[in-house]
């Protein structure tokens, strides 16, 4: 049986390039950066040629990017980094009801501290209200966190009006990219962000790996110690052949963003069209026209989305029904619970397809008839006698 991968949401294929260009970092250049002989020197031109590549995709100064481990380290950092650093300024922080769990749960762990935490409400498009923004905004507001495009249904949220609103106060503005990032081209001058977390897992890149932008005169409290690496922000041995391969992600996202972009909407046009075609009930959960291209979260009546997954699965399907860093929770979705309630249906029977690298429109047809068959099993009106 052949498997189709439909959740590159949750994490995507490396790219053959950016294997290929590990394997002499892997082989050949095995040098500690930290240290000032010939070998740590040659790791060193590396990190740093990789750092000018990521600082130029996004329009900042290579002293603007600190490697780190990914996503949730990113998210963490600029968190927790920015509320200690900025405390003496006032202790409340706003989020949204749909961020990342390495956003929410990081929230959480603040307002433990003493910090206190807004989260934002969204519509049943998963986008927030400026105006309910501007009303939460407080004199002691030090720090706002909202994701640039939610990782389950796909919205994007109005990032450049969030930051227009926040100028001339006191909080920094954090922008979780890492969904975004390798389809929307994203630019933080443009956008007027101070912190961005990035990882390369989701674009083709290697796990393990992200970085996070931290705008010039920006400062957060160091929460890693150990060493001097990232000048004194991070400490660590810096993981060279993942940074190569980052760096080598962006440079084909570069190369390749808006192709990339398009086929994923012939991609999720073609499994909307196939999915009517077969005549069962569903509906979209999030807004298509304002939303990351690869990501389609369906609401399908009548099902339950433990059993549809597992179905979909020995039948050679892989998607999800959310975040994967809730893999086996028995939890409705948070976010589609944000967007409908918590009663809602949607909330316990949707799934998010999401598209990617060797996705084909054939999988995709073969994927749409499975999904079909499988969800009209539990659509079908029950006969008496």
């Amino acid at each position: 049986m052949d498997h189709i991968y439909l959740d590159h949401a949750a994490t995507t294929p490396v790219d053959p390039a950016v294997v290929e260009a590990m394997l002499p970092v892997y082989r050949e250049i095995f040098g500690n950066p930290s240290s000032i002989h010939y070998f740590g020197r040659e790791a060193r031109k590396l990190i740093e040629d990789a750092r000018e590549v990521l600082a130029a995709e996004i329009g900042a100064t290579p002293k603007e990017i600190i490697f780190t481990s990914g996503g949730t380290e990113s998210d963490n950092a600029a968190l927790i980094g920015a509320a200690h650093a900025r405390q003496a300024l006032g202790r409340h922080i706003i989020t949204t009801k749909i961020e990342h769990h390495a956003v929410l749960h990081t929230c959480e762990h603040l307002e433990k501290e003493g910090f206190d935490v807004t989260y934002l409400d969204v519509d049943q498009k998963g986008r927030i209200s400026l105006d309910a923004f501007k009303k939460a905004l407080r004199p002691d507001t030090i720090l706002v966190s909202i994701m640039y495009g939610n990782n389950e249904v796909g919205t994007l949220q109005p990032i450049k009006e969030i930051a227009s609103l926040l100028k001339g106060t006191n909080a920094l503005f954090h922008t979780d990219a890492v969904q975004a990032f390798g389809l929307e081209a994203i630019n933080v001058r443009d956008i007027g962000v101070d912190l961005m977390s990035i990882t390369a897992h989701k674009f083709n890149g290697p796990k393990g790996v992200g970085f996070l932008y931290i705008r010039e005169g920006v400062s957060l409290e160091t929460y890693q110690h150990g060493g001097e690496q990232e000048r004194k922000r991070r400490a660590g041995t810096h993981n060279v052949p993942g940074i190569v391969g980052m760096a080598k992600a962006v440079t084909l996202v570069r190369e390749n963003r808006e192709e990339k972009k398009q086929m994923m909407y012939r991609l999720r046009q073609r499994m909307l069209n196939r999915l009517t075609e077969e005549g069962i009930d569903f509906a979209i959960n999030g807004d298509l026209e304002n939303g990351l291209a690869h990501i389609l979260n369906l609401y399908f009546p009548g099902t339950r989305v433990e059993a549809l997954l597992s179905a979909l699965d020995l039948a050679g399907v892989a998607v999800s029904s959310g975040s994967a860093c809730t893999a086996g929770s028995v939890e409705p979705s948070h976010v589609l619970t944000a967007m409908f309630g918590s009663d809602a249906p949607q909330a316990k029977s949707s799934l998010r397809i999401s598209f990617g690298l060797y996705n084909t429109e054939e999988q995709v047809e073969t994927a749409a008839r499975i999904i079909a068959k499988t969800v009209s099993g539990w659509q079908k009106p029950k006969h008496s006698g």
